[in-house]
C-alpha cells in the first residue's frame, strides 16, 4: 500500500490571511488544499490518502472534498500543538488502518505544484531502500554566520533543499515517532526525526515549482506557475 499523508494542520501566520488558513485560500475559485489533493488522488499508485487538518475546518475540507470528487481521502484527523505531533496524528492514523510495510508519503498541505514524476520516484526510491526526501538544488550562495557575521561560504555545489514529499515505511515511521515522544524530542520534519533515529535518507530530486504556500509572494508566485501551466496545455508551449 502506498499512503499519502497530507499535512494542512497550519494556522498560516506569515500569509496574513485574517479569514481562513492558508490551505484554504482559493486560486480560480478552488481551495490550495484541494490542488494538492488532487495531484495525489490522480495518482494511479497511491492507494489511499489521510490528511491532518485543523479541527475547526474538518466538516468544511469534508465539504470541499466532496465537492470536488477527491475519491482517495479515507479519513481526516485532527492536528495537535506543533507540527511533529499532527504528523504523528496522521501517522497513527495510518497505522490504524494499514500495514506496517506499506509506504508513507508525507507532504505538506500547502505544496500544490508537487508533480506525478516526483511522486512515483519517491514511492520507487522508499520500496527499493528505505526512504525518499525530496530535494532541489541550491540556486543562491548559502552562508554560516554567527552574531550577525558571516563565518563561512559553502560552494553550493554541494548543497540542496529539502522539500516534501519525504517517504518512509510506515512502521519504521511509527517507532521513530514513538520515541520521539518517549524522549520528548521535538523535530523540524519527518527527515530530521528518522535521520536521528538511525535511518539513512536517500534523495530524490524533485522540480523547482513544487514549493510551498508560506507568505502573499509565495502564492502570487503560485498563480503564476499554473497560469503558464494551463497556457502551455492550450497553445502546446
Amino acid at each position: 500500500m502506498n499512503i499519502a499523508v497530507i499535512f494542512a494542520g497550519g494556522t498560516g501566520q506569515r500569509m496574513n490571511s485574517r479569514t481562513k488558513p492558508k490551505q484554504f485560500l482559493l486560486l480560480h475559485g478552488k481551495p490550495i488544499i484541494i490542488y494538492t489533493l488532487e495531484a495525489f488522488d490522480q495518482h494511479p499508485d497511491v492507494d489511499a490518502i489521510i490528511v491532518v487538518c485543523l479541527k475547526e475546518w474538518i466538516d468544511i475540507l469534508y465539504q470541499c472534498i466532496d465537492k470536488f470528487g477527491i475519491g482517495k481521502v479515507r479519513s481526516v484527523v485532527p492536528g495537535g500543538e506543533s507540527g511533529q505531533e499532527s504528523i504523528r496524528n496522521g501517522i497513527m492514523e495510518a497505522h490504524r488502518r494499514y500495514p506496517d510495510d506499506s509506504v508513507v508519503i508525507v507532504h505538506d498541505g500547502v505544496r500544490p505544484l508537487i508533480d506525478e514524476q516526483t511522486i512515483t520516484d519517491c514511492i520507487r526510491s522508499t520500496k527499493e531502500r528505505g526512504s525518499a526526501v525530496t530535494v532541489v538544488p541550491a540556486t543562491e550562495t548559502i552562508v554560516q554566520s554567527d552574531d550577525g557575521v558571516i563565518s563561512n561560504i559553502i560552494d553550493r555545489k554541494h548543497c540542496q533543499l529539502a522539500r516534501a514529499p519525504q517517504c518512509f515505511r510506515l512502521g519504521d515511521m511509527v517507532a521513530a515517532h514513538e520515541r520521539a515522544a518517549a524522549d520528548d524530542r521535538q523535530f523540524i520534519d519527518s527527515a530530521s526525526l528518522m535521520a536521528h533515529y538511525g535511518h539513512k535518507l536517500y534523495e530524490v530530486e524533485g522540480t523547482q515549482s513544487n514549493i510551498k504556500i508560506t507568505t502573499p509572494s509565495d502564492f502570487y508566485i503560485m498563480r503564476a506557475i499554473m497560469d503558464v501551466q494551463e497556457s502551455s496545455q492550450i497553445f502546446g508551449l
